[in-house]
């Protein structure tokens, strides 16, 4: 099993109820949403600065 940090996490209400929708809209709890969410953003940023582009 992967390591795990906890962390307190502050977000403005309508953000909140923006994810908890999308979470109860794909059957997720709301941590795994968040958590595939920015999972989904690394994996993007990291393909994006290993594309040919963006190589000197």
């Amino acid at each position: 099993m992967d390591e795990e940090t906890k962390i307190t996490l502050r977000l403005p209400t309508e953000l909140h109820r923006w994810l908890t929708a999308q979470a109860k809209s794909a059957r997720r709890s709301l941590n795994s949403e968040i958590v595939y969410r920015l999972e989904g953003e690394r994996d993007a940023t990291v393909a994006d600065a290993e594309s040919p582009r963006h190589r000197s």
